[in-house]
């Protein structure tokens, strides 16, 4: 899968440009929602990635963009709810992850796309 972060809030997967964050799994290509994780986000000054969200749990190793200069936060019940399910979480800058992610087999990686701070 071909990826890159355009610019700051833009990234573009395999041709297609997006302006919000995006969920790969299965390799097909939705939203993040956010709103299930918005009930944290005066603890850490931003929306954090957490178990609460549709997180795509169907490949033994999520790739999560932190964004452009890495900001995303990841809760610990994150990396808890996948140690459980054993997937192996990798978290790096956005325009990392989109290098990893390329390397991939598309059928054993899932991935989460910040693609501002």
């Amino acid at each position: 899968m071909k990826c890159s972060l355009v610019s700051f809030g833009q990234i573009e997967i395999d041709g297609r440009r997006f302006d919000h964050d995006v969920v790969i799994e299965k390799g097909r290509i939705r939203r993040r929602k956010k709103g299930p994780s918005k009930k944290q986000r005066a603890a850490y000054g931003h929306t954090p990635l957490t178990p609460d969200e549709a997180v795509p749990w169907s490949a033994p190793l999520l790739i999560v963009g932190t964004g452009a200069s890495g900001q995303l936060p990841i809760t610990d019940e994150l990396y808890r709810a996948a140690a459980k399910r054993r997937v192996e979480v990798v978290a790096r800058p956005t325009a990392e992850a989109c290098e990893l992610l390329a390397a991939a087999d598309r059928k054993s990686v899932a991935a989460i796309l910040h693609v501002t701070c």
